[in-house]
C-alpha cells in the first residue's frame, strides 16, 4: 500500500512537472507590435540613454482617445519607458542624479507633465505611484511633421546640452538636459590621471591645458603642468605653464618660463602648440607662437603657412595674403595647390 502511494504521489507530480513545461514552452517569440528601441547620446562625459516601445498611429485618433488626456501615460508602449544618466544631469533647472528612472508623461490638451520616477522596473504606467516621483515639470508641445511610429530624439545636440523631444503623429514634446561641462570634466580628467595616462607627461598637460583654455581652476591646472613638467620637461608643458601664470597675474615668472620653452622648442612643437591654442579659440596667444617660430626657423615655409593660417582666422585678410604669398614662394610643388586656393578664397572674398 504505502508504494501505490509512492508511486501515485509520483505520477502525479510527474504529470504536473510535464504540464506546466509544456505551458512554458508553448508560446513562440514573436516580434512586438510596438517594437523595442534603444537611443543614446553622448553629451561630454555623459551617457544619456532612452529605451523604450515604439507604438504606431496605425490610422487611430492618439490625443485625448488612445492616449487620454489627464491621466499618466507611459510614453511609449509595454514596459516602463526608461532614461538613464551616467553623471549628474540639470533638468528644468533641477539637479538629476545620475541613474535609471522610469520616464511618464500627463497629456494635456496645453501643456504636458514630464515625470521621472525612481521605481523604473515597473510595467508601464499600471503601477505607477506618484511618491515614487523623483520630479515633474511641465513642457508646452509643438506641432510638427506626422510621425508614425513613436520615436525619441536628440536634437540641439551641444557641447553641454541636448534636446530629448518624443516625436509622434502631429506632436512633439521637448524637454532639455544640461551638464555640467567643466565640472565633469574636472573630475573625470583626475580620475584617468590615477590610471595608466597618468605615468605620461602627455595626460597631465591635456588637463592643464583644459583649465588654461577654459580659464577654470587655474590652481589646479598649475599643479598638473609642473606634473607634467616633472615627468619631461619640454616646450608644450613649459608654454602650457606660462600661460596660466599670465593669466595668475604672476607675468614675470611666466616670462621667465615662456622664454625656456622658446630656447628648447623644435619646429613641430612650436607648430602644434599654436595649433592647439588656435581650436581652443585663443587666437592671439596662437599667433604669437607661430610668429615666434618664424623667428626660430625662418627658412620653413612651414611656418609662415601656419602664421598666414593664424591670420586668416582672426579675420586679418591683409597680412593672411602677406604670408600665403611668402609660403607659396617658398612651398614644394605639392603645397602649391591648396596654398592658392587659400589666397583665392582671401580674394574672391
Amino acid at each position: 500500500m504505502k508504494n501505490q502511494v509512492q508511486l501515485l504521489i509520483g505520477a502525479i507530480f510527474l504529470f504536473f512537472f510535464f504540464t506546466l513545461s509544456l505551458s512554458a514552452q508553448k508560446d513562440l517569440t514573436l516580434p512586438d507590435a510596438s517594437q523595442h528601441a534603444v537611443v543614446v547620446q553622448q553629451i561630454g562625459m555623459c551617457e544619456i540613454k532612452i529605451d523604450y516601445h515604439r507604438p504606431g498611429v496605425k490610422g487611430r485618433e492618439v490625443w485625448g482617445k488612445l492616449v487620454p488626456y489627464n491621466q499618466v501615460w507611459r510614453a511609449g508602449a509595454n514596459e516602463n519607458t526608461t532614461i538613464s544618466f551616467s553623471k549628474d544631469v540639470l533638468i528644468d533647472g533641477k539637479n538629476v542624479p545620475a541613474g535609471i528612472y522610469g520616464l511618464h508623461t500627463i497629456p494635456t490638451e496645453n501643456d504636458w507633465t514630464i515625470i521621472l520616477n525612481k521605481d523604473y522596473r515597473a510595467w508601464g504606467s499600471f503601477f505607477y505611484k506618484e511618491e515614487n516621483d523623483l520630479m515633474r515639470f511641465n513642457i508646452r508641445p509643438v506641432s510638427s511633421d506626422f510621425q508614425e511610429w513613436l520615436m525619441y530624439t536628440f536634437d540641439e545636440v551641444a557641447p553641454n546640452s541636448a534636446i530629448v523631444s518624443l516625436n509622434w503623429e502631429k506632436l512633439k514634446v521637448p524637454f532639455k538636459i544640461e551638464i555640467d561641462l567643466h565640472k565633469q570634466m574636472l573630475d573625470e580628467m583626475a580620475i584617468q590621471l590615477t590610471g595608466i595616462p597618468g605615468f605620461f607627461w602627455q595626460g597631465w598637460n591635456q588637463a592643464a591645458n583644459y583649465c588654461y583654455i577654459n580659464g577654470l581652476a587655474l590652481e589646479q591646472g598649475l599643479k598638473w603642468a609642473d606634473h607634467s613638467i616633472g615627468i619631461n620637461k619640454n616646450a608644450t608643458n613649459l608654454f602650457t605653464k606660462s600661460l596660466i601664470l599670465t593669466d595668475l597675474n604672476k607675468t614675470d615668472e611666466a616670462a621667465e618660463i615662456k622664454n625656456e620653452a622658446f630656447s628648447i622648442a623644435t619646429e613641430a612643437e612650436m607648430n602644434n602648440l599654436g595649433y592647439q591654442l588656435m581650436n581652443g579659440g585663443k587666437i592671439n596667444d596662437a599667433l604669437e607662437v607661430f610668429q615666434k617660430n618664424t623667428e626660430l626657423f625662418p627658412e620653413s615655409w612651414n611656418v609662415w603657412d601656419s602664421l598666414a593660417e593664424g591670420y586668416m582666422n582672426k579675420g586679418d585678410k591683409q597680412q593672411a595674403i602677406q604670408y600665403y604669398t611668402k609660403a607659396l614662394g617658398m612651398s614644394p610643388e605639392n603645397q602649391h595647390q591648396r596654398i592658392n586656393n587659400a589666397l583665392s578664397q582671401l580674394t574672391d572674398n
